[in-house]
């Protein structure tokens, strides 16, 4: 059993796992947004091989997501994590001495391998060391980290390139990674891996895809593939309209709103059930939405970044906490992976397919588009997830599953 105490949320080992989630996140957000850049003006790469520089970690993060689960579940957290983020440290390391375009692919997608293996660990793992009680407020704080790493990796990435260069930058996302890696290594010492029961599970679909989690992981689909139309275009959006300082402020005012209410909604969600909160977080993720498709001002694009924090921030806790209340917590493995993986598929099909609907639409029109979107992924949740008793009541000792339709 977990090293913690009854009730108790911020024990050494939740905060050490808190920060190797940071990291882990901080690397990616660091190289995502630079990669692109680094294999046009290091290789002569161009425009498509640049995308594919940069994509080729989310390639090899989805490959592993049809796995991950099974294999954390089925051999240990502990030890996998511990394997996982040693792989993404190496994979730091060797971004400096890379010489070539293949070389820079092959490590990208040994990076999105690790990472992934290691993302689904340690929420996996710190999950374990929270009280079922305080689940989704645990989870809240958990995925402040991510939120936090989103807003600050771009940000500190292009400051680090325009005061340095990209061997520094590089230097810098080694050295966050073992920072990652030794707040794993305590969080090794300080846990145990929950007891099996019965016999181990073969590999099938049910390691792929948790059935649990499809209807929950269908919603969040619907919702990171209208999100990524944000992620993905708003800097042409803002540079189309002239709002680039908007733009630039955007992303600090969503985590700001996520991190004032994060508190609140996580308690909210424990003590009065999933619904309150989801619908909280759908009503807000629709209006920043709409706001944007609108905006005309620089203030326009804040405020729409201010309430996408009490939306799609709300949302993205939200459904982490429902996906470890409808599991076993010897299913936690599978649970992750099989709920970014729907995760993935939102974010990277989202930005090709929302490429062709900003060409022939506009940004405006296609943000109004996605506000509806989010309204049809509300529907589907309604007739799903939202008609168990844990989403109307809160939390219960014995989740009971949930069907796909019903």
């Amino acid at each position: 059993m977990p090293v913690t105490e009854e009730g108790k949320l911020f024990t050494p080992t939740f905060i050490m796992g808190w920060f190797a989630n940071l990291f882990q996140f901080l690397v990616f957000y660091f190289l995502i947004t630079t990669m692109a850049l680094y294999a046009i003006k290091e290789f002569q790469a161009s425009e498509v091989e640049a995308g594919f520089a940069s994509s080729s970690i989310v390639i090899g993060a989805v490959f592993s997501r049809f796995f991950s689960g099974y294999i954390i579940d089925r051999f240990g957290r502990r030890k996998i994590v511990l394997i996982s983020v040693l792989v993404t440290t190496i994979a730091c390391a060797l971004y400096l001495p890379i010489e070539s375009l293949p070389l820079l692919y092959a490590n990208r997608f040994l990076h999105g391998v690790g990472y992934a293996f290691a993302a689904t660990a340690i929420m996996a793992m710190v999950q374990e060391l929270i009280p079922a009680s305080r689940r989704s407020e645990g989870t809240g704080y958990l995925a402040l980290g991510t939120t936090v790493s989103a807003a600050l990796g771009p940000a500190l990435a292009l400051f680090v390139l325009g005061t340095f260069d990209y061997d520094m930058l590089f230097i810098v996302v080694l050295a966050t990674s073992i920072i990652s890696l030794i707040a794993v290594v305590f969080m090794y010492f300080k846990t145990s891996d929950p007891e099996p029961s019965g016999e181990p599970a073969k590999f099938s679909f049910k390691s792929i895809m948790n059935p649990k989690i499809i209807p929950i992981g269908i919603f969040i689909l619907l919702i990171c593939f209208a999100y990524s139309g944000v992620i993905a275009y708003i800097n042409a959006f803002a540079e189309e309209r002239d709002l680039i300082t908007g733009a630039g402020l955007f992303f600090i005012a969503y985590a700001v709103s996520m991190f004032v209410m994060r508190s609140f909604l996580g308690k909210l969600q424990d003590r009065r059930g999933d619904n309150v909160v989801i619908y909280f977080g759908l009503f807000f993720f629709v209006i920043s939405l709409v706001i944007l498709s609108f905006a005309t001002s620089n203030w326009h694009v804040v405020l729409s970044g201010v309430i996408a924090g009490l939306g799609y921030g709300t949302l993205m806790p939200a459904v982490q906490s429902i996906a470890v209340g409808v599991v076993d917590k010897t299913e936690f493995g599978t649970a992750f992976s099989t709920l970014f993986l729907f995760v993935d598929l939102g974010f990277g099909f989202g930005p090709i397919i929302l490429g062709a609907v900003s060409a022939a639409i506009g940004f405006g029109p296609m943000y109004a588009a996605l506000a509806g979107v989010g309204v049809i992924a509300g529907i589907f949740y309604l007739f799903t997830h939202a008609r168990t008793d844990r989403a109307k009541n809160g939390f219960v000792k014995h989740p009971e599953p949930v069907a796909l339709v019903s």
